[in-house]
């Protein structure tokens, strides 16, 4: 049996594989049908049940894989409701980091890519920003919902984004559309 850390190695592999074959283009097609849509078909169920099902998905699944992090529903200064996730410590890119594994372009990208889509199709907006660095936010809201994302703190002191070591990259608003590059 693969265990998690080996799975972690193989799927940063399969992506570098995948993009120097077929390009982004593949990549982002791989995300979105065998993961999305096949292997978390779970968690599409879950995202369909709101943020509750949010809340029982990351909250199962996190805890298992050891992850440091933050979660729920919370308001943001608008009123309107926001599922907020703060990763201090995210398994995955961490076990690669410390190993030395960086086989693709943006391992990190592909959480935005099969979770995008999915929240698209449950009919939320997601904005995400990720450092690099075993670090993310995100803030998942009704796709009719307008509000920019947060500032950093703006929602509580375990933002991610107030880390000393938080280094600031591209925020991916997803749900607008199917393409996370469209979002840019």
């Amino acid at each position: 049996m693969l265990g998690v850390y080996d799975f972690n190695g193989h799927y940063d592999w399969t992506f570098a594989w995948l993009e120097a074959r077929g390009g982004d283009e593949a990549l982002r097609d791989y995300w979105v049908n065998a993961i999305s849509r096949d292997s978390q078909a779970h968690a599409r169920m879950e995202f369909a049940r709101g943020f509750a099902g949010m809340s029982d998905y990351w909250g199962h699944t996190l805890a298992e894989e050891g992850a440091g992090y933050t979660s729920g529903q919370t308001e943001s200064l608008s009123g309107k409701p926001v599922f907020r996730l703060d990763m201090q410590e995210c398994p995955s890119k961490g076990f690669l980091l410390r190993n030395g594994l960086d086989a693709g372009t943006d391992y990190c990208d592909h959480c935005i890519g099969w979770v995008g889509p999915a929240m698209a199709d449950a009919g939320f907006v997601v904005d995400h920003e990720h450092d690099h660095a075993a670090h993310c936010w995100w803030e998942i809201r009704p796709i009719d919902d307008q509000t920019p994302p947060s500032a950093a703190g703006e929602l509580g002191p375990e933002d991610v984004r107030l880390r000393y070591d938080w280094a600031a990259g591209r925020v991916d608003r997803f749900g607008r559309t199917m393409d996370p590059r469209d979002n840019d």
